[in-house]
């Protein structure tokens, strides 16, 4: 069941990095009874000042409520704070940073000492924590019951989406996402790299990126349509041998202005792999057969 009682809650936070700062104001703000608990305390007196109850070390913090948050750097921290506290009836939310492995496994380990577990993967920056209007979310996977019952505790600093009973679900949504925008990230250095030296202004050529990336975003609906049912050829526009010929040019462009192409090569070689593996076969594809070949 849902609780509705947000104004009565209590729950525990271990770490005050950046982002555990950011969540614990907004809990205080919000009118929750906060206990903190962090390995440099001196990071704890501004938010004793707000009204944070801070616990002099992990055990009595867990000790002190049965909603028990941990930000810590890595997993290994989550461990070392955790190590040796009474978890028996405790329910763990796990907001730190990690792998879908370690989310798994941390949860076994949470399990077998008598908590409910959820891991959790944040895809906003401190400053958008407590922003509604910032889009900043937290995936969370893992126990429903958990889950479902402090949700709406969960939803103060940001919204909440929940993406399965498998513990590493969150994790792997978050790095999907993220390896998605480092991806971008990638290419729009490229791109501005390849204006250096130029009489183009990157404030100018700006606004023609943001549009033209939004105008490609059809690829993500294409490519999940095509990898579902498997299908790379029915409907193709621009297929895999028109997109491999066109790189060339792009790689000669680079040569021109001294710019390595290290960002872009890597999925052109992924492409040309693809179709030298059967051209017959896959001349006539979409790009998104190529994504097939990442898998070892």
């Amino acid at each position: 069941m849902t609780d509705t009682n947000v104004a009565q809650r209590s729950l525990t936070l271990l770490g005050l990095g950046d982002m555990g700062t950011a969540l614990a104001r907004t809990w205080l703000a919000a009118g929750h009874s906060l206990t903190v608990w962090n390995r440099t305390a001196a990071k704890a007196e501004a938010l004793a000042a707000e009204g944070a109850l801070v616990a002099a070390n992990p055990a009595e913090a867990v000790a002190a409520n049965d909603l028990v948050v941990v930000c810590l750097l890595d997993d290994a921290s989550v461990g070392s704070a955790l190590d040796g506290t009474d978890l028996a009836g405790k329910d763990l939310v796990n907001l730190t940073t990690g792998t879908p492995g370690e989310g798994r496994a941390r949860a076994a380990w949470a399990e077998a000492r008598g908590a409910r577990f959820v891991d959790a993967g944040i895809m906003a920056t401190p400053v958008m924590i407590g922003a509604p209007e910032s889009g900043g979310y937290v995936f969370y996977s893992g126990s429903r019951d958990l889950f479902d019952t402090h949700r709406t505790v969960l939803e103060v600093p940001a919204p909440a989406r929940y993406v399965g009973g498998d513990p590493g679900h969150a994790a792997l949504h978050d790095v999907a996402l993220l390896s998605a925008m480092y991806g971008m990230f990638g290419g729009i250095s490229h791109a501005f790299a390849l204006i250096e030296g130029e009489d183009i202004a990157p404030k100018d050529l700006a606004p023609l990126l943001s549009e033209w990336l939004g105008a490609m975003g059809f690829f993500v609906g294409n490519a999940a349509e095509r990898l579902t049912s498997r299908d790379f050829t029915t409907g193709v526009v621009s297929n895999l041998a028109m997109q491999v010929a066109a790189t060339g040019t792009l790689l000669r462009t680079a040569e021109e202005q001294g710019v390595s192409a290290e960002l872009i090569n890597p999925y052109f070689e992924l492409m040309r792999r693809r179709l030298d593996a059967d051209r017959a076969a896959h001349a006539g594809e979409d790009t998104a057969g190529a994504i097939t070949l990442l898998r070892r």
